[in-house]
């Protein structure tokens, strides 16, 4: 550390003696010009021997304030020259008047005024230029080491990241690929555009390409889909630059550049949201989260505590979750209230205690049982967790005033095949059902899989090519609709701004995603062939499991929202004193494990449950579901992300 900083010393007081220098070589110069490169005249010495004395200390002066070197000339550029020009164009009106007012104008050639200051802006900065040039004259000379790469896009990114790759020897620029016609046969850093994307195929084998790069910050899903597949054709590496979101603020580099993962492939664009709105009911207040240790629930503590809460309250069973967030916030956000509390959203009094100490004013509902296959064969806990957990932080929130209540659901919860899903709905229903009846807004969001979150497909396919497969799944034709964990939590932080209370949110999911074709996508994401390498098998469906996913149940009616990406499903609202028993009834049938019983109520609920592994004939006659009718629900209105109404419409039952 003590040999750089003398090293930085030195260099610049060496850049200070050689700009003070170029002072008289510069007004040596401009007598020798003005006398046709001859010595000036015996008359005119005098004159400028006072001009140089003066010219000297005064440039000098101006040359540390204007703060030439408080940078690199390694990196010189515009605002450097700009620097120059500046000082020097003051420095010379300074030797002007200093001249007149000694009274040796006369002798001082007038040309030499205008001659002196731009040989002096030629020196300060040509030598700047020079040096930069020495520094990275790889810039136009073939590198002989490093990966040799081929760079898609030829753009603003491009260029910043051919400057930096031709600084080092990591990687060999080739050439760019670029679909504008425009560019082609130009040159970026003296590193040609050798044609569009689809000459990939051929160029790459004549350049013996070990590399491509994409350059496109900003570059569609489909983009980077084509170029993982033609790279996976040719078995050629592919590494990106991330999204301008990640970008902001820094200059491109080559440490920036990095493998392309799933998320690049099956995530969307980055959703606009209102952060005013969001701020607005979270910034100084109390808010809990429950399952604040999960996928969702960790980044709901994430994004809420970056919002400025009172104090962020985490309810979570598992210890090691727990500890993880915790320590997570507790080093990112140091001025953060943070509780961290361990306990069950199952046990009364534990989460009674919570709101009696804490007095949460918003909720984040996320602790659930979430894996399908495994409930299938645990529908008590199935039922204790979804449902009686959902049923008990409801009524505490209810009971303590909480002003918002947000439920994380799934879009399994739509005309559900699986316990979990059934287990979802009673969820919803009853959030619904409660909001018509408290003060408190109950909220839900229902949305499908998010990538990476703990025991979806991507972890399971991700460690079965490691293992070096086969990746299994279910169904050729199965499907899933994906999105992000920071996206979706997103969306469940504006739907909880737009929410009156009673409303089903539902996040637009996209274009539903083939099981097969992203573990195509995996494997070649991971430099291996399909079916050769790594194989795929299908080895059919699991208890419980549907071949592709719905959002919206077809009684409930859809309504757009203020949000492009957030939809509205109009609440079935039911009579809430049956409700209550058949609850009741579901809770004692999970105490005694009684499968039978538990069938029977899960479907007198949710009538359109079609689970059970056949045992439905067993079951005695359900009783009907009570609908309240449709006149009695009212006119339902479009809500805005501010939370107000403002589209009237007629509300289904």
């Amino acid at each position: 550390m003590k040999s750089l900083l003398s090293r930085l010393f030195f260099n610049r007081w060496a850049a200070f003696v050689h700009d003070l220098l170029c002072v008289p070589l510069a007004m040596l110069l401009a007598y020798w010009l003005r006398f046709n490169l001859e010595p000036p005249p015996p008359q005119f010495v005098g004159a400028a021997w006072a001009m140089l004395a003066v010219a000297v200390p005064v440039q000098g002066l101006l040359f540390w304030r204007f703060g030439f070197y408080r940078g690199f000339w390694r990196f010189a550029s515009l605002p450097d020259l700009l620097r120059i020009i500046q000082s020097v164009g003051l420095g010379s009106v300074v030797c002007a008047l200093m001249v007149v007012v000694f009274g040796r104008v006369g002798v001082v050639p007038r040309s030499v005024f205008l001659l002196y200051p731009l040989l002096l802006i030629i020196f300060l900065s040509g030598s700047r230029i020079a040096y930069r040039y020495w520094k990275d004259r790889h810039f136009y000379l073939p590198q002989q080491s490093g990966r040799r790469a081929l760079l898609i896009g030829a753009g603003r990114a491009g260029d910043s990241l051919v400057r930096d790759l031709l600084a080092s020897d990591q990687y060999q620029p080739l050439g760019f690929l670029d679909d504008d016609p425009r560019k082609h046969g130009r040159e970026l850093r003296g590193v040609r555009v050798l044609g569009d994307f689809a000459a990939l195929a051929g160029l790459a084998p004549r350049l013996g390409v070990e590399v491509v790069l994409l350059a496109i910050p900003s570059a569609s899903r489909s983009v980077i889909r084509r170029m993982v597949q033609q790279c996976a054709a040719l078995g050629i590496r592919c590494q990106t630059l991330p999204a301008l979101t990640e970008l902001t603020g820094q200059d491109i580099q080559a440490r920036h550049l990095r493998d392309i993962t799933v998320d690049d492939l099956l995530g969307r664009e980055p959703v606009p949201l209102d952060d005013v709105a969001i701020g607005g009911y979270l910034a100084g207040q109390v808010v809990l989260v429950t399952g604040g240790g999960g996928s969702i629930g960790s980044e709901l503590c994430r994004q809420i505590a970056s919002l400025a809460p009172r104090r962020l309250v985490i309810l979570e069973n598992s210890e090691f979750n727990l500890y993880s967030i915790e320590m997570e916030l507790r080093k990112k956000f140091p001025e953060l209230a943070l509780a961290a509390v361990l306990g069950d959203v199952k046990t009364v009094n534990r989460v009674e205690a919570v709101f009696a100490r804490f007095s949460p004013q918003v909720v984040f509902h996320a602790a659930a049982y979430k894996h399908v296959p495994m409930l299938e064969s645990n529908w008590a806990e199935g039922v204790f967790n979804n449902v009686i957990g959902t049923w008990v932080v409801a009524e505490a929130a209810h009971r303590f005033g909480a002003r918002r209540f947000v439920l994380v659901s799934t879009d399994k919860a739509v005309n559900p095949t699986s316990v979990m899903g059934a287990t979802k709905r009673i969820a919803e229903l009853y959030c619904q059902n409660l909001a018509q009846r408290s003060k408190t807004r109950f909220i839900t969001t229902r949305f499908g899989n998010v990538l990476g979150s703990a025991g979806s497909v991507v972890p399971l396919f991700a460690r079965q090519i490691k293992e070096g497969g086969p990746v299994t799944v279910t169904h050729k034709d199965i499907t899933r609709f994906f999105m992000t964990i920071p996206e979706a939590v997103g969306l469940i932080l504006q739907a909880g701004a737009m929410g009156q209370g009673g409303e089903i949110f539902v996040l637009e999911m996209g274009e539903p995603v083939l099981i097969r074709e992203l573990a195509e996508q995996m494997i070649r994401l991971s430099g291996l062939r399909v079916g050769e390498e790594i194989k795929i098998e299908y080895i059919g469906l699991r208890p419980g499991e549907k071949l592709y996913e719905e959002v919206f149940h077809g009684g409930e009616g859809v309504a757009g929202t203020s949000h492009p990406k957030i939809m509205l499903a109009q609440a079935r609202l039911v009579d809430w004193e049956w409700l209550k028993q058949e609850l009741i009834a579901l809770r004692e049938a999970a105490e005694a494990r009684d499968r039978a019983r538990l069938l029977v109520h899960l479907q007198t609920i949710v009538p359109e449950f079609t689970g059970g592994g056949g045992r439905e004939e067993e079951s005695p006659p359900a009783a009907p579901l009570r609908l309240v009718r449709q006149a009695e629900l009212g006119p339902v209105q479009k809500i805005g992300r501010d939370g107000k109404k403002i589209l009237t419409g007629a509300r289904g039952g």
